[in-house]
Protein backbone atom coordinates (compact mmCIF):
# COMPACT_ATOMS: atom_id res chain seq x y z
CA UNK A 1 0.00 0.00 0.00
CA UNK A 2 1.54 3.51 -0.73
CA UNK A 3 2.31 5.82 1.82
CA UNK A 4 1.28 9.33 0.69
CA UNK A 5 1.45 10.83 3.95
CA UNK A 6 4.90 12.64 5.10
CA UNK A 7 6.04 12.56 8.67
CA UNK A 8 5.33 15.06 10.62
CA UNK A 9 8.84 17.03 12.01
CA UNK A 10 7.76 17.23 16.10
CA UNK A 11 11.00 17.72 17.38
CA UNK A 12 10.11 21.47 18.68
CA UNK A 13 7.07 20.13 20.42
CA UNK A 14 8.66 16.72 22.23
CA UNK A 15 9.69 18.12 25.12
CA UNK A 16 6.12 19.58 26.20
CA UNK A 17 5.83 22.16 29.09
CA UNK A 18 3.73 19.68 31.48
CA UNK A 19 7.13 18.04 33.06
CA UNK A 20 5.78 14.84 31.13
CA UNK A 21 7.42 14.43 27.48
CA UNK A 22 5.37 15.30 24.61
CA UNK A 23 2.43 16.20 26.84
CA UNK A 24 1.44 20.17 26.27
CA UNK A 25 -1.20 22.01 28.86
CA UNK A 26 -3.06 24.83 28.75
CA UNK A 27 -5.18 26.58 31.41
CA UNK A 28 -7.48 29.93 30.18
CA UNK A 29 -7.88 30.35 34.37
CA UNK A 30 -11.74 30.73 33.70
CA UNK A 31 -14.39 27.80 34.44
CA UNK A 32 -14.81 25.36 31.28
CA UNK A 33 -14.18 21.56 30.36
CA UNK A 34 -11.18 20.00 30.88
CA UNK A 35 -10.64 19.21 26.92
CA UNK A 36 -7.75 16.45 26.07
CA UNK A 37 -6.42 15.54 22.25
CA UNK A 38 -4.30 12.44 21.90
CA UNK A 39 -2.30 11.46 19.11
CA UNK A 40 0.16 8.84 18.27
CA UNK A 41 -1.40 6.11 20.93
CA UNK A 42 0.45 3.82 18.02
CA UNK A 43 3.09 5.13 16.12
CA UNK A 44 2.67 5.11 13.13
CA UNK A 45 -0.77 6.75 12.83
CA UNK A 46 0.97 10.08 11.64
CA UNK A 47 -2.85 12.09 11.20
CA UNK A 48 -2.80 13.08 14.91
CA UNK A 49 0.53 14.22 15.35
CA UNK A 50 -0.17 16.46 12.12
CA UNK A 51 -3.35 18.10 13.71
CA UNK A 52 -1.37 17.75 17.46
CA UNK A 53 1.89 20.09 15.48
CA UNK A 54 -1.00 22.27 13.68
CA UNK A 55 -2.87 23.49 16.61
CA UNK A 56 0.42 24.52 18.90
CA UNK A 57 2.26 26.31 15.59
CA UNK A 58 -1.00 28.02 15.52
CA UNK A 59 -0.80 28.64 19.38
CA UNK A 60 -4.33 27.70 19.70
CA UNK A 61 -5.45 28.40 23.31
CA UNK A 62 -8.69 27.96 25.72
CA UNK A 63 -10.40 30.63 26.05
CA UNK A 64 -12.48 29.03 28.86
CA UNK A 65 -10.98 26.10 30.82
CA UNK A 66 -8.35 24.03 29.71
CA UNK A 67 -6.76 21.82 27.50
CA UNK A 68 -4.36 18.99 27.26
CA UNK A 69 -2.57 17.82 23.72
CA UNK A 70 -0.67 14.74 24.01
CA UNK A 71 1.84 12.97 21.90
CA UNK A 72 1.61 9.29 23.40
CA UNK A 73 4.00 6.88 22.17
CA UNK A 74 7.14 8.82 21.27
CA UNK A 75 9.44 6.15 21.36
CA UNK A 76 7.35 3.58 18.83
CA UNK A 77 7.33 7.27 16.44
CA UNK A 78 10.94 7.44 16.86
CA UNK A 79 10.82 3.73 14.83
CA UNK A 80 8.53 4.29 12.09
CA UNK A 81 9.40 3.91 8.21
CA UNK A 82 7.04 4.21 5.58
CA UNK A 83 8.35 1.11 3.87
CA UNK A 84 7.33 -1.10 7.44
CA UNK A 85 4.59 1.14 9.19
CA UNK A 86 3.38 -2.09 10.85
CA UNK A 87 6.74 -2.18 12.89
CA UNK A 88 6.27 1.20 14.22
CA UNK A 89 2.35 0.29 15.97
CA UNK A 90 4.24 -0.39 19.56
CA UNK A 91 7.68 -0.89 21.19
CA UNK A 92 6.62 -3.77 23.73
CA UNK A 93 2.99 -3.88 22.84
CA UNK A 94 0.12 -2.19 22.57
CA UNK A 95 -0.60 1.40 24.29
CA UNK A 96 -4.15 0.89 23.40
CA UNK A 97 -4.84 -2.44 25.55
CA UNK A 98 -2.66 -0.84 29.13
CA UNK A 99 -5.49 0.98 30.54
CA UNK A 100 -6.41 -0.74 33.91
CA UNK A 101 -5.66 0.20 37.29
CA UNK A 102 -3.80 -3.54 37.45
CA UNK A 103 -1.82 -3.32 34.40
CA UNK A 104 -0.61 0.31 35.00
CA UNK A 105 0.43 -0.38 38.21
CA UNK A 106 2.23 -3.84 37.12
CA UNK A 107 4.33 -2.01 34.60
CA UNK A 108 6.91 -3.51 33.19
CA UNK A 109 6.84 -2.92 29.19
CA UNK A 110 7.45 0.38 27.73
CA UNK A 111 3.91 0.77 27.10
CA UNK A 112 2.91 0.24 30.42
CA UNK A 113 5.08 2.86 31.78
CA UNK A 114 4.06 5.52 29.55
CA UNK A 115 0.45 5.01 30.21
CA UNK A 116 1.22 5.25 33.61
CA UNK A 117 2.96 8.61 32.70
CA UNK A 118 -0.32 9.64 30.18
CA UNK A 119 -3.03 8.23 33.30
CA UNK A 120 -3.00 11.03 35.33
CA UNK A 121 -3.96 13.74 32.19
CA UNK A 122 -6.47 11.07 31.25
CA UNK A 123 -7.80 11.12 34.65
CA UNK A 124 -8.65 14.72 34.87
CA UNK A 125 -10.15 15.29 31.39
CA UNK A 126 -14.09 15.83 30.79
CA UNK A 127 -14.02 15.20 27.06
CA UNK A 128 -10.99 13.07 25.28
CA UNK A 129 -10.43 13.34 21.70
CA UNK A 130 -8.42 10.35 20.57
CA UNK A 131 -7.25 10.07 16.78
CA UNK A 132 -6.11 7.03 15.85
CA UNK A 133 -5.99 5.40 11.98
CA UNK A 134 -6.43 2.39 10.04
CA UNK A 135 -4.23 -0.59 8.97
CA UNK A 136 -6.49 -0.91 5.47
CA UNK A 137 -7.71 2.00 3.19
CA UNK A 138 -11.42 2.41 4.70
CA UNK A 139 -13.53 5.91 5.04
CA UNK A 140 -13.26 7.42 8.78
CA UNK A 141 -15.17 6.34 11.64
CA UNK A 142 -15.75 7.39 15.27
CA UNK A 143 -16.08 5.37 18.31
CA UNK A 144 -18.42 5.75 20.93
CA UNK A 145 -17.92 2.93 22.79
CA UNK A 146 -21.37 1.95 24.89
CA UNK A 147 -22.30 5.18 26.48
CA UNK A 148 -25.25 7.23 24.81
CA UNK A 149 -23.40 10.07 25.58
CA UNK A 150 -21.17 9.75 23.48
CA UNK A 151 -23.11 8.68 20.87
CA UNK A 152 -25.10 11.89 21.48
CA UNK A 153 -21.96 13.92 21.05
CA UNK A 154 -20.48 11.76 17.74
CA UNK A 155 -24.44 13.36 16.22
CA UNK A 156 -23.57 16.78 17.35
CA UNK A 157 -20.25 16.59 15.51
CA UNK A 158 -22.13 15.53 12.15
CA UNK A 159 -18.97 13.90 10.80
CA UNK A 160 -17.54 11.11 10.18
CA UNK A 161 -20.37 9.28 8.35
CA UNK A 162 -19.76 6.25 10.39
CA UNK A 163 -20.18 5.68 13.70
CA UNK A 164 -19.24 2.51 15.93
CA UNK A 165 -20.96 1.59 19.13
CA UNK A 166 -18.57 -0.94 20.94
CA UNK A 167 -17.53 -3.13 23.55
CA UNK A 168 -13.97 -2.85 22.84
CA UNK A 169 -11.27 -5.06 22.50
CA UNK A 170 -11.15 -8.98 24.67
CA UNK A 171 -7.40 -8.42 24.81
CA UNK A 172 -7.28 -5.09 27.09
CA UNK A 173 -8.88 -1.46 27.76
CA UNK A 174 -8.47 1.36 25.46
CA UNK A 175 -7.40 4.48 26.45
CA UNK A 176 -10.89 6.42 25.49
CA UNK A 177 -12.78 3.61 27.92
CA UNK A 178 -10.30 4.69 31.60
CA UNK A 179 -11.64 5.77 34.21
CA UNK A 180 -14.63 8.13 33.58
CA UNK A 181 -14.73 7.79 30.42
CA UNK A 182 -15.76 4.05 30.74
CA UNK A 183 -18.93 4.91 33.19
CA UNK A 184 -22.19 4.13 32.53
CA UNK A 185 -24.32 7.39 31.85
CA UNK A 186 -25.77 7.39 35.92
CA UNK A 187 -22.43 7.81 36.80
CA UNK A 188 -20.16 10.17 34.57
CA UNK A 189 -20.92 12.94 32.13
CA UNK A 190 -17.44 12.49 30.74
CA UNK A 191 -17.34 12.20 27.20
CA UNK A 192 -14.48 10.38 24.81
CA UNK A 193 -14.80 9.64 20.47
CA UNK A 194 -12.11 7.29 19.23
CA UNK A 195 -11.65 8.57 15.65
CA UNK A 196 -10.09 6.51 12.98
CA UNK A 197 -8.97 8.97 10.24
CA UNK A 198 -8.39 6.49 7.20
CA UNK A 199 -5.76 4.50 6.25
CA UNK A 200 -2.24 5.33 8.10
CA UNK A 201 -0.61 6.67 4.30
CA UNK A 202 -3.18 8.41 2.96
CA UNK A 203 -3.11 12.43 2.49
CA UNK A 204 -6.92 12.70 3.64
CA UNK A 205 -6.44 10.86 7.00
CA UNK A 206 -4.85 14.12 8.07
CA UNK A 207 -7.54 16.78 7.03
CA UNK A 208 -9.71 14.09 8.48
CA UNK A 209 -7.79 14.21 11.73
CA UNK A 210 -7.76 18.12 11.68
CA UNK A 211 -11.85 18.50 10.97
CA UNK A 212 -12.22 16.27 13.66
CA UNK A 213 -9.87 18.86 15.96
CA UNK A 214 -11.73 21.33 14.74
CA UNK A 215 -15.49 20.23 15.35
CA UNK A 216 -14.53 18.80 18.98
CA UNK A 217 -12.99 21.83 20.26
CA UNK A 218 -15.67 24.40 19.16
CA UNK A 219 -18.64 22.09 20.71
CA UNK A 220 -16.38 21.56 23.89
CA UNK A 221 -16.93 25.69 24.38
CA UNK A 222 -12.82 26.47 25.10
CA UNK A 223 -12.78 28.30 21.69
CA UNK A 224 -15.89 29.66 19.96
CA UNK A 225 -16.40 29.33 16.56
CA UNK A 226 -14.69 32.51 14.85
CA UNK A 227 -11.00 32.24 16.60
CA UNK A 228 -10.93 28.54 15.46
CA UNK A 229 -11.67 29.82 11.76
CA UNK A 230 -9.87 32.67 12.21
CA UNK A 231 -6.62 29.93 13.73
CA UNK A 232 -7.09 27.25 11.47
CA UNK A 233 -8.70 28.18 8.84
CA UNK A 234 -9.99 25.49 6.25
CA UNK A 235 -9.99 22.92 8.85
CA UNK A 236 -13.39 22.18 9.32
CA UNK A 237 -14.84 20.24 6.29
CA UNK A 238 -18.94 20.14 5.28
CA UNK A 239 -20.70 17.69 7.33
CA UNK A 240 -21.77 13.91 6.55
CA UNK A 241 -24.55 14.09 4.14
CA UNK A 242 -25.90 11.18 6.41
CA UNK A 243 -24.61 9.55 9.50
CA UNK A 244 -25.02 5.85 10.25
CA UNK A 245 -24.77 4.02 13.47
CA UNK A 246 -22.82 0.76 13.17
CA UNK A 247 -24.06 -1.52 16.60
CA UNK A 248 -21.30 -3.78 16.63
CA UNK A 249 -22.78 -7.47 17.44
CA UNK A 250 -19.86 -9.41 17.89
CA UNK A 251 -15.98 -9.84 16.90
CA UNK A 252 -13.94 -12.45 15.42
CA UNK A 253 -10.49 -12.67 17.46
CA UNK A 254 -7.58 -14.65 15.93
CA UNK A 255 -6.34 -17.73 17.68
CA UNK A 256 -3.22 -17.75 15.76
CA UNK A 257 -1.90 -15.74 12.53
CA UNK A 258 -3.16 -18.32 10.87
CA UNK A 259 -6.22 -16.12 9.80
CA UNK A 260 -7.06 -15.14 6.36
CA UNK A 261 -10.38 -13.80 4.96
CA UNK A 262 -12.12 -14.81 1.90
CA UNK A 263 -11.19 -12.23 0.10
CA UNK A 264 -9.14 -8.46 0.27
CA UNK A 265 -12.15 -6.57 2.96
CA UNK A 266 -10.84 -3.27 4.02
CA UNK A 267 -13.89 -2.22 5.78
CA UNK A 268 -18.20 -1.40 5.77
CA UNK A 269 -18.43 -3.95 3.52
CA UNK A 270 -22.55 -5.42 3.64
CA UNK A 271 -22.84 -8.84 3.61
CA UNK A 272 -26.14 -9.49 2.32
CA UNK A 273 -26.85 -13.54 3.59
CA UNK A 274 -26.52 -14.54 7.32
CA UNK A 275 -24.16 -17.96 7.43
CA UNK A 276 -21.34 -16.51 4.31
CA UNK A 277 -18.13 -17.08 5.05
CA UNK A 278 -15.97 -14.80 5.19
CA UNK A 279 -12.79 -15.76 6.33
CA UNK A 280 -10.62 -18.89 8.18
CA UNK A 281 -9.93 -19.10 11.68
CA UNK A 282 -7.22 -21.80 11.63
CA UNK A 283 -9.42 -24.36 9.56
CA UNK A 284 -12.64 -23.28 11.51
CA UNK A 285 -14.74 -21.39 9.17
CA UNK A 286 -16.11 -17.38 9.96
CA UNK A 287 -19.42 -16.87 9.22
CA UNK A 288 -21.85 -13.45 9.30
CA UNK A 289 -24.19 -14.25 11.80
CA UNK A 290 -27.54 -12.25 10.45
CA UNK A 291 -28.35 -10.99 6.61
CA UNK A 292 -27.16 -7.47 5.96
CA UNK A 293 -23.79 -7.78 8.48
CA UNK A 294 -21.74 -4.59 7.87
CA UNK A 295 -17.75 -5.85 8.19
CA UNK A 296 -16.27 -3.38 10.37
CA UNK A 297 -12.34 -2.99 10.23
CA UNK A 298 -11.38 -6.02 8.81
CA UNK A 299 -7.39 -6.31 8.98
CA UNK A 300 -4.95 -9.57 9.33
CA UNK A 301 -1.53 -7.04 9.39
CA UNK A 302 -1.90 -7.70 13.13
CA UNK A 303 -3.22 -11.06 13.27
CA UNK A 304 -2.13 -13.64 16.56
CA UNK A 305 -3.74 -14.96 19.34
CA UNK A 306 -6.02 -12.81 21.38
CA UNK A 307 -6.14 -9.94 18.73
CA UNK A 308 -9.33 -9.15 17.10
CA UNK A 309 -9.72 -8.94 13.12
CA UNK A 310 -13.11 -8.08 12.33
CA UNK A 311 -16.55 -6.92 13.98
CA UNK A 312 -19.34 -7.58 13.10
CA UNK A 313 -22.16 -5.23 13.07
CA UNK A 314 -26.01 -4.04 12.31
CA UNK A 315 -26.29 -0.41 10.71
CA UNK A 316 -28.92 2.43 11.31
CA UNK A 317 -29.72 5.77 11.08
CA UNK A 318 -28.21 7.81 13.39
Amino acid sequence: MLFQLPTPDISAWRDGNSQVPGVWRFDSGLPGRHVMVSALVHGNELCGAWALKGLLEAGIRPQRGRLTLAFCNLAAFDRFDPQQHDSARFVDEDLNRQWTPERLEAGGTLERQRAAELAPFVAEADWLLDLHSMHEPSAPLALTGMQPRNLALARQMRSPAHVVVDAGHSDGTRMRDFGRFGAADAESDACALLVECGFHGALESRSVAQDQCARFLRLSGILDADTLHRCMPGWEQPDAARQWALTVTGAVVARSPDFRFTQAFTGLEVIAQAGTVIGWNGAEPVVTPYDQCVLVMPSTRQAQAGVTVVRFARASPL
